[in-house]
C-alpha cells in the first residue's frame, strides 16, 4: 500500500487524507495550504484531528470517512444507504487497493459479508478545487437497492454560518444565510432538473464572511436531475458538508456485477467568496471544451416576435441587428409544426410548412449573408399532448402507474430512456441542424419532472438525466463546433453536470436589469461571466413591467455573454446609436471580461453594488458602480477597486455612453485621474451622484 497519509495540494489549498488501517479515506485537513510535509508531519496532522471520547459516546474516537460509516460510530447521515431486501444495510468496508498520484487518490474497498464493493475517487484540480465521487458495486446474488450515496467533507468548528441560494422562476439564485446549528441543513432538489431554487453552492464559513475575506468551505453537486446538498453539525461538534444524487424509491437496483456511480461533488475552499468563485472559474476555463472563441454578440428574437413568425419581420430584425454589430441570430420557439402558441406542437420537430413554405432557408441564408451565425430553439425533452408525436406514441410520455402527471405549461415530459424516443429525437435534431448548418442550439426545458416514470415501471429521473446528457454529447460529436445553451425556464438547469455538454446558461427568463444585477452577482459564485447569457431587454420589461433606460439595460448586460432580446424596430435612432456603441464596447472588452478575475466589493449600503474584473497580470481592470435603489443619504461614500497591484499607478476613465445628463460628476473626473493601486483599493474614490437604476463603468489602465 502507498503512504498511509496522503497530501494533495494545488492553488493554495491542501487536502490531507488519512488512509491508515485499510479504512476508507478520511479528510483530516481541507483548507489553506500547509506547505511541504513529510510522512511524520502528516501523521501528526492526522493524529491531531482525533477527538477525545466524551461520556456516553462510542468507546473509540469516531472516524468520519468521505463516505461516512455508521459502524464506526458516525450518527449523522450515512454515506451509503441501501439494502438487500432489508439486509446488508450497514456495511463495513475494508480498503483492498489504494492508487495515489500527485493529484488524486482512488480507494477500492469491499465488504465480503454484505457482498458490496465501493470505489472512492478524490481529485485535486489545479485551481484548488477538490472533486470526489463514489461508486458502489453489488458482488452478491440478489438485487441490492441503493437509496442514497452521499459524500462528505469535514469542516472546522469555527465555520458556523451557512450560505446557499433559493429562488423561483424569474428570481433565480437569491442568497440566504443562517447559523449552522446542531442538526441538518438539507437542500433537496426533487424537480427532475436542477431547479430555480437550487442551493447551487452550499457554503459554510466563519460568521460574517464576505467577498474579500472570511474562510468558506462549499460544495456543489454536478448533476442536473434530483440532488441534495447537506450541511450537518452533530452533538459531538463534528461538522460536514456534502452532496450527491437524490434517488427516488427503487430507482437504482443493482443486480450482481452492476455498479452505480454517483455524480462528481465539487468542494471549494476560499478566503472569501471571490476566492472560492475564482476556483470554479479557473477550472472551467481550463477544460478543453471551454469556449475559446470570442463570445459572439447575440440577438434572440423571442421577446420581439414570440410565436408570430413572419419572414419579412424576422429578416428586418436580422438586418437591423447586423448594422449594430450583432454576430449571432437566434430563432426562438414557434418555427415547427402546429406551434402557434405554447399549447401544441412540442415534439413535432419539422419546419412548419404553413408558416415557412420554403423552409427556414430564406432566413438562414439572409442571416449568413449579413455575416452572422444562425441559432435555433429546441425543447427536446418535452411534448405537448396536442401533438402528432403524443398521439402516435402516448407510451413515450413519462408517467407513474398509468396516469399522466399534472400538466405544466400545457406540456408533459418525453421519456428519453425509451430507446425509440431517444432515436426519434436524435434523428429529428440531426436532420434540422444538418440541413440548415445550425451553429447554436438554445436547449430549453420548461417544466419540472413530476411523477417522472416509465409506464408500467418505476421512477426514471436518473435515466432521463443520463439520456439528456447522451443526446447533447451525440449531437456535439456529429456537429463539431456546435454550441448549446442550457435554458430551463430560464435558469433552472445551472450546474456543472450540464456544463460538461453546454457552452453557456440562460441565467433567467427575467431580463429586467435590476433583477439581473443580483442574479449575475450570485450566479458567478459558480460560473464565469462568459457562460452567463445576458441580454439587453425591452425598455418596458416584459416580466416585471419596469421601465429602464438603455444605459442601465446595456450596462448590466455587458458583464456576461452579451446579447439583445428587444424588438429593434421599436428603437429610436438615438437608441440604435447608443446600442451600437455598447456592442462595440463589449466586443472590445470581452477578452478581459471573459478572462479576468472576478471582484465583488463588500458594501454596507445595499442600494449600490461595486464589482469588476481584474486582468491576471493586473495591468488593466474594469469596474462597475451600480445604483440599485435610493439610499437614505445623498452621498453613499467612496467606492474602492479591490485586488489591483498596490505598487502600480492606474488611470481611471469613467465610461459614459449617451448624454450622461443624469450623472453629477465628482471633482476628480476633471483631473488627470491617475491614482496608486494601493489608494484605489483602500481609500477609494467618490462616485458620481446617480439616480436609482443606473450603472457606470470604469476602465482602469496601468500607467
Amino acid at each position: 500500500m502507498p503512504d498511509e497519509i496522503v497530501h494533495l495540494t494545488a492553488g493554495g489549498v491542501s487536502l490531507v487524507l488519512d488512509c491508515r488501517d485499510r479504512a476508507l479515506p478520511a479528510i483530516v485537513h481541507w483548507g489553506a495550504a500547509l506547505g511541504d510535509l513529510d510522512q511524520v508531519e502528516l501523521r501528526a496532522v492526522a493524529d491531531a484531528d482525533v477527538m477525545p471520547v466524551a461520556n456516553n459516546e462510542a468507546d473509540v474516537p469516531v472516524r468520519v470517512a468521505i463516505l461516512p460509516e455508521p459502524h464506526r460510530g458516525w450518527t449523522g447521515r450515512p454515506g451509503l444507504s441501501g439494502h438487500r431486501d432489508g439486509r446488508d444495510w450497514s456495511p463495513a468496508f475494508t480498503v483492498t487497493a489504494l492508487d495515489v498520484t500527485a493529484d488524486s487518490v482512488t480507494a477500492s474497498a469491499a465488504d465480503r459479508t454484505a457482498g458490496l464493493e465501493v470505489r472512492i475517487t478524490v481529485e485535486m484540480l489545479a485551481s484548488g478545487l477538490v472533486r470526489t465521487r463514489a461508486a458502489v458495486t453489488n458482488t452478491a446474488d440478489g438485487p441490492y437497492t441503493v437509496d442514497d450515496l452521499t459524500v462528505a467533507f469535514p469542516v472546522p468548528s469555527h465555520a458556523r454560518e451557512v450560505l446557499d441560494f433559493a429562488g423561483r422562476w424569474g428570481k433565480e439564485r437569491a442568497p440566504q444565510r443562517r447559523e449552522l446549528v446542531v442538526g441538518t441543513h438539507e437542500r433537496e432538489g426533487r424537480k427532475g432538473r436542477t431547479g430555480a431554487d437550487a442551493a447551487t453552492v452550499l457554503s459554510v464559513g466563519t460568521p460574517g464572511f464576505g467577498f474579500a475575506r472570511g474562510e468558506v468551505w462549499g460544495v456543489h453537486t454536478a448533476w442536473s436531475g434530483n440532488h441534495r446538498h447537506v450541511a450537518e453539525r452533530l452533538a459531538t461538534g463534528r461538522q460536514v458538508v456534502g452532496g450527491g444524487e437524490l434517488l427516488l424509491p427503487g430507482e437504482v437496483r443493482l443486480e450482481r456485477g452492476a455498479t452505480y456511480e454517483g455524480p462528481w461533488v465539487f468542494a471549494a475552499y476560499g478566503d472569501g467568496l471571490d476566492d472560492q468563485a475564482r476556483r470554479f472559474h479557473r477550472w472551467l476555463r481550463s477544460r478543453p471544451q471551454h469556449p475559446t472563441t470570442p463570445r459572439p454578440t447575440t440577438l434572440n428574437v423571442w421577446e420581439a416576435v414570440y410565436f408570430d413568425h413572419d419572414l419579412a419581420r424576422l429578416t428586418d430584425l436580422a438586418e437591423r441587428a447586423a448594422r449594430l454589430g450583432v454576430e449571432r441570430y437566434v430563432l426562438d420557439d414557434g418555427w415547427f409544426r402546429g406551434r402557434r402558441d405554447d399549447h401544441a406542437g412540442l415534439g413535432d420537430w419539422y419546419v412548419d410548412e404553413d408558416v415557412w413554405p420554403d423552409g427556414l432557408g430564406p432566413i438562414v441564408d439572409r442571416v449568413r449573408e449579413l455575416g452572422m451565425q444562425f441559432g435555433l430553439w429546441f425543447e427536446p425533452e418535452m411534448v405537448n399532448e396536442d401533438s402528432d408525436l403524443a398521439r402516435a406514441h402516448p407510451e413515450w410520455i413519462m408517467q407513474a402507474d398509468g396516469r399522466l402527471p399534472v400538466r405544466s405549461r400545457d406540456q408533459q415530459v418525453l421519456n428519453l430512456s425509451i430507446p425509440e424516443a431517444f432515436s426519434y429525437l436524435l434523428e429529428r435534431m440531426t436532420a434540422i441542424i444538418g440541413e440548415y448548418g445550425v451553429e447554436y442550439v438554445k436547449w430549453d426545458h420548461n417544466r419540472d419532472l413530476v411523477e417522472a416514470g416509465t409506464p408500467g415501471g418505476g421512477a426514471a429521473v436518473h435515466e432521463q438525466t443520463l439520456a439528456a446528457y447522451r443526446l447533447m454529447a451525440t449531437l456535439k460529436d456529429r456537429f463539431p463546433g456546435l454550441e448549446i445553451e442550457s435554458c430551463s425556464s430560464g435558469g433552472a438547469r445551472v450546474d456543472l453536470g450540464v456544463l460538461e455538454h453546454t457552452d453557456r446558461v440562460w441565467v433567467s427568463d427575467d431580463i429586467d436589469p435590476l433583477e439581473r444585477q443580483q442574479m449575475h452577482r450570485w450566479t458567478q459564485q459558480l460560473l464565469p461571466p462568459e457562460m452567463l447569457g445576458s441580454h439587453v431587454a425591452s425598455g418596458r420589461n416584459h416580466t416585471t413591467g419596469r421601465v429602464h433606460d438603455l444605459a442601465f439595460r446595456a450596462g448590466t448586460a455587458i458583464v456576461g455573454h452579451f446579447g439583445v432580446e428587444w424588438d429593434l424596430a421599436q428603437a429610436t435612432p438615438a437608441e440604435e446609436t447608443a446600442l451600437a456603441e455598447w456592442i462595440a464596447l463589449y466586443r472590445e472588452w470581452r477578452p478581459l471580461l471573459h478572462g479576468g478575475d472576478l471582484v465583488r466589493v463588500d458594501e454596507v449600503d445595499d442600494t449600490r453594488l461595486v464589482y469588476g474584473t481584474v486582468a491576471p497580470d493586473k495591468r488593466q481592470a474594469l469596474f462597475f458602480f451600480a445604483s440599485v435603489g435610493r439610499s437614505e443619504v445623498s452621498g453613499t461614500g467612496r467606492i474602492t477597486f479591490r485586488d489591483l497591484d498596490p505598487d502600480t499607478a492606474y488611470r481611471v476613465d469613467p465610461v459614459v455612453i449617451g448624454s450622461g445628463d443624469e450623472l453629477v460628476a465628482p471633482a476628480w473626473w476633471s483631473g488627470d485621474r491617475v491614482f496608486p493601486g494601493s489608494a484605489l483599493g483602500r481609500a477609494g474614490l467618490q462616485p458620481p451622484l446617480v439616480p436609482a437604476d443606473c450603472v457606470v463603468p470604469f476602465r482602469l489602465t496601468a500607467v
